[in-house]
């Protein structure tokens, strides 16, 4: 693999991949390339964003900073930068997404949802290069440009959840322009380089995607399992291992010469290993500061805290035997120090694997890596009382490359309508400029998902590897990282995203991290990380649903309560459950019955909802009420072990009418038998 892996980066260099044109070839192998972050770039740029974004939002103090209407339809401003033909008889109009000269390139599209048409001209106004679908072009760029189908390589690579990354430069300019009905969903975000006057680029040509098929695929390969791909040199790495007692700090690897770490892989054990990720800090410094560069909770460094939450991206991988391993470059001209520190009240072994490059230092455009982490808690997240939260405020010049958010949010609604933590948009401001070049759509549009999405997922370049539920309830973390679309700055990045709630939830905690790399003569905000910082979140027991939101109207029954047989069952306690108590029903045969008696007070209209718990070695069921089959979810038989923890999460139907009285629904194995199926509660929503 090793091998394999050398001939790739030969075919890149002979495909021109450090040539003096910037083309759609070099773009894509971009994608992939982790040592180019490390330095500022040959070919200054500028990083900006287009979005649907509520335009009343202007400045931080001026009233409608916080404007929240961006993309549904019928905005007080329509979220373009012009209305070019108001619409006629047909609702259709035509709106200007944006009108850019000189060199440049798009980097990423997203979209929750866009009806309507795009229309895209490069270098002019007789050079149409695309003319159809916004929903296709937005998230399978190559594929409607060809009018290919779908490619299966570039999905879940190049095409990540609701964003697509398929680069598009040109040389002279870039209009694209939205035909649609105003009043029907438009959410977009269009991220751009801008080249600096007088760089070289080749446009795009929709001939580019054949000729330069072979880079795509092999680009779509290394996405598509980045460990693979790789890790080759991990495995024969020096490693290096200490105990540390509570509130012990211990130096653990040190380098005094010039170099790069390429390759950092951590395991960490103890008593209680969650909290041993939460409590053990890792700072790394580079040349002598004095003061890590790299500080943060081990855990929350790799992206996928609290606990281990396996998942798999370009920069990190979160292995499901606890192994962690970071693919950010580490350059220092003169040393590295490694540090440990243990924060908690039990004995922590950490274990780490180092890979060093060799790297020449250049004084004009090396950077170092920085990855500092800061928590607040005890927040009161309000939507009538929204407020900016500082990710990092840094000073001096480099690249930002990633996010991540760590969150506990403590609300009763059981649902994602009602229970969101993240209306609020991300704003980014770069360079002193007091005009901010991001403002977003949602917190979750910025993380590349939408519809306050509560499924674990991960992609290359984004993902959710924990979300405890129902909905967004409990432990929430999500992370970005910016690799085409790194955003350069010279004198300073600031970023921000809104708290934005559906309703008041009091005890939120929101930790978080900005990924940069940064000259060593910048400064940012960060503080030490305290005690209290990393002090143990605990998430309320004995909690009930609340009818808020689109649970308002719901009447929420214990299943326990329900039942109308002589099931047996075995509880187990947590605070994912209601009333700290799951009901656990194991079948005793094949296709063995539970039968839940549900009171409906009034006839009418209703969705029935159960929440379940999926969990490592769950059962399966089928659900009939009354003897017709229930669709739950759009599915009929429902798998309760495709989950790597336990999670809560909703099952619901469509709307159903029902007569006043008693109903009845049954739960039938359909799974091997003894695999234990876990209900929560059943909800009765009155429509």
């Amino acid at each position: 693999m090793r091998k394999l892996y050398i001939l790739f980066i030969a075919f890149l260099f002979a495909q021109g991949a450090y040539s003096q044109v910037i083309t759609t070839g070099t773009l894509l192998e971009e994608m992939i390339d982790m040592t180019q972050l490390a330095e500022m770039p040959e070919f200054g740029f500028k990083t900006i964003q287009y979005s649907s974004y509520d335009h009343r939002s202007e400045y931080p103090d001026y009233p409608g900073w916080y404007s929240n209407s961006d993309g549904f339809g019928r905005e007080p401003i329509p979220g373009f930068e012009k209305v070019l033909r108001k619409p006629g008889a047909d609702k259709l109009g035509e709106y200007l997404i944006c009108d850019v000269k000189g060199p440049g390139a798009i980097v990423r599209l997203w979209t929750a949802w866009i009806e309507g048409e795009i229309s895209i001209w490069i270098d002019g106004d007789k050079n149409l290069i695309y003319q159809g679908s916004a929903q296709k072009f937005f998230q399978h760029t190559y594929e409607a440009i060809s009018g290919e189908e779908i490619r299966e390589e570039l999905k879940e690579t190049f095409a990540q959840n609701t964003a697509g990354y398929y680069p598009i430069p040109f040389a002279k300019s870039l209009k694209i322009v939205w035909k649609g009905d105003i009043s029907r969903l438009h959410f977009y975000h269009v991220q751009l380089r801008l080249y600096d006057k007088g760089t070289r680029v080749a446009s795009f040509s929709p001939a580019d995607i054949s000729k330069y098929e072979s880079t795509i695929t092999n680009v779509a390969s290394v996405l598509s399992n980045p460990s693979k791909m790789l890790d080759q040199a991990l495995p024969d790495a020096p490693y290096y291992s200490v105990c540390l007692k509570p509130g012990e700090k211990v130096e653990l690897a040190r380098f005094e010469q010039m170099g790069a770490i390429s390759r950092l892989a951590a395991f960490v054990t103890a008593q209680d290993q969650d909290a041993a990720l939460k409590q053990t800090l890792l700072d790394i410094r580079f040349d002598g500061a004095p003061w890590g560069q790299i500080q943060s909770p081990i855990g929350d460094f790799f992206g996928a805290s609290p606990g281990i939450n396996p998942y798999e991206s370009l920069p990190f991988s979160v292995k499901h035997d606890g192994i962690m391993v970071c693919r950010y470059l580490m350059p220092f001209e003169k040393s590295a120090f490694v540090f440990v520190e243990n924060k908690g009240t039990q004995e922590v072994t950490v274990t780490i694997k180092l890979v060093l490059d060799d790297y020449t230092w250049d004084d004009n455009k090396s950077l170092h890596f920085r990855a500092r982490w800061r928590a607040d808690h005890e927040l009161t997240a309000n939507p009538a009382a929204v407020f900016d939260v500082p990710y990092l405020l840094y000073r001096g010049k480099g690249r930002m490359v990633g996010t991540a958010a760590f969150l506990m949010n403590p609300t009763s609604v059981p649902s994602s309508s009602g229970n969101w933590w993240g209306e609020g948009d991300e704003k980014i401001f770069i360079d002193g400029n007091l005009k901010a070049a991001f403002i977003g759509t949602g917190s979750e549009d910025y993380f590349n998902y939408a519809w306050s999405e509560s499924t674990i997922f991960s992609h290359p370049y984004c993902g959710q590897p924990r979300n405890d539920g129902p909905a967004n309830r409990g432990f929430v973390t999500n992370y970005r990282w910016h690799i085409l679309d790194n955003i350069v700055f010279e004198k300073g990045f600031d970023f921000y995203m809104e708290l934005y709630s559906h309703g008041v939830v009091e005890h939120f905690s929101y930790a978080r991290m900005i990924y940069l790399y940064g000259q060593q003569e910048g400064h940012d905000d960060h503080l030490p990380i305290s005690g209290e910082d990393v002090r143990l979140l605990e998430m309320p027991d004995n909690w009930w649903p609340m009818a808020k939101g689109l649970a308002a109207n719901a009447l929420f029954y214990q299943v326990e309560d329900l039942v109308g047989n002589h099931a047996a069952f075995d509880f187990e306690q947590s605070y994912l459950w209601s009333a700290n108590q799951l009901a656990v029903w194991i079948p005793k045969e094949k296709e063995d019955e539970l039968l839940l008696r549900i009171p409906v007070t009034e006839e009418g209209t209703y969705m029935i909802a159960l929440t379940v718990a999926k969990k490592p070695g769950g059962g399966k069921f089928e659900a009939s009420l009354d003897g017709e089959t229930l669709i739950l979810s759009g599915r009929d038989i429902h798998d309760l072990s495709k989950s790597f923890r336990t999670v809560s999460r909703n099952l619901k139907s469509g709307s159903i009418e029902l007569s006043e009285g008693i109903h009845v629904l049954k739960i039938k194995s359909v799974g091997d038998e003894h695999l234990p199926i876990g209900l929560d509660y059943v909800w009765v929503k009155k429509k």
